[in-house]
């Protein structure tokens, strides 16, 4: 399979501090993995670095084949498709709207841009992909928080990315809308099965059934890596976590709670 991203020997020093050690990571197309640990790790620190954001102070990484430090990496942010709940929406924009800015890169809708019959057709196939059509002209002051975040995952896949990075995209979700959520990613990577994903979380519960790779970060460092199966197990996460945790999978999904 072709490879998506590496990242070998990652530093990353920040006013003195080591917030990654030595970390690997090769992600393949096709593949979901599953970014865990407790708070601190450096969960979302790697994920800046896979979203070109951040450049490690030692070490090397590769995304979509460009090494960063060696990349113009403002192009390279155009393949991907970053997902972050807390995304910085202003005004009233509708759902179609906030879809649309995906095709330039904005946060709010370019003065005089006029979107291409084809870009139109691009952001209702993806509207509907995330179960969104009923509400594509409801404005974001009135959306639930699993609508922000759906909304938010169209808007990042509007330019076809390879890579889709998912920051916590749960957070602050109830249950009926982390499922909602959940679904739509399942449906998403199984339309799509050449998208490599990466997804942030502290919660096994939040991971989709599709996830097919996981690793565990502890104080910067990779505890465990590989197929998720063989890494999202009691021994492993209890360790990662410094908490005697029992991890259970039923219908595909995973969950964890304190052993007795």
């Amino acid at each position: 399979m072709t490879e998506t991203l590496r990242v070998e020997k990652v530093d990353l020093i920040r006013d003195g501090r080591l917030l990654l050690d030595g970390v690997d990571l090769t992600a393949r197309a096709g593949e979901h993995w599953a970014l865990i640990g407790p708070n601190g790790a450096g969960k979302s620190t790697l994920l800046g670095i896979l979203g070109a954001y951040t450049h490690p102070s030692r070490g090397r990484a590769t995304i979509l084949g460009h090494a960063l430090g060696r990349v113009d990496v403002f192009e390279l942010r155009r393949s991907i498709g970053h997902v972050n709940p807390r995304h910085p929406v202003q005004g009233s924009r509708t759902v179609r709207e906030i879809v649309l800015t995906g095709a330039t890169g904005t946060i709010e809708l370019v003065p005089r841009w006029t979107p291409s019959p084809e870009q139109e057709r691009r952001a209702g196939e993806l509207i509907e992909l995330l179960g969104l059509t009923s509400r594509a002209e409801a404005r974001w002051p009135l959306l639930s928080q699993g609508e922000r975040g759906r909304s938010l995952i169209a808007r990042a896949l509007m330019t076809e990315p390879p890579l889709l990075l998912l920051d916590e995209p749960a957070t602050g979700l109830d249950v009926a809308a982390r499922e909602q959520l959940l679904e739509s990613l399942d449906d998403l990577r199984g339309r799509h099965p050449e998208l490599t994903s990466v997804l942030v979380t502290h919660h096994l519960e939040e991971l989709p059934a599709s996830t097919t790779h996981a690793l565990l970060l502890r104080d910067g460092a990779v505890l465990a890596s590989g197929p998720a199966d063989g890494v999202l197990t009691t021994d492993l996460v209890t360790a990662c976590f410094a908490h005697p945790i029992v991890i259970t999978k039923a219908h595909g999904r995973w969950s964890a709670a304190t052993r007795r």
